[in-house]
């Protein structure tokens, strides 16, 4: 059973449903070593620093 929607969904509805599924901004840090741009909790993709460990 299911499938069928037994209702309709008004667009005003399904918008506030889909409110929370857009894509949040990624947070771009600094280097402490070479001052390039990183992400958060990922390894320096210029010098392969992760903090202060190489």
């Amino acid at each position: 059973m299911g499938g069928v929607p037994v209702k309709h969904h008004s667009k005003s509805k399904v918008g506030r449903r889909r409110s929370h599924l857009a894509l949040k901004k990624t947070n771009i840090l600094v280097c402490e070593k070479c001052k390039g741009p990183i992400f958060s909790h990922r390894a320096c993709a210029q010098c392969g620093n992760y903090g202060s460990k190489k």
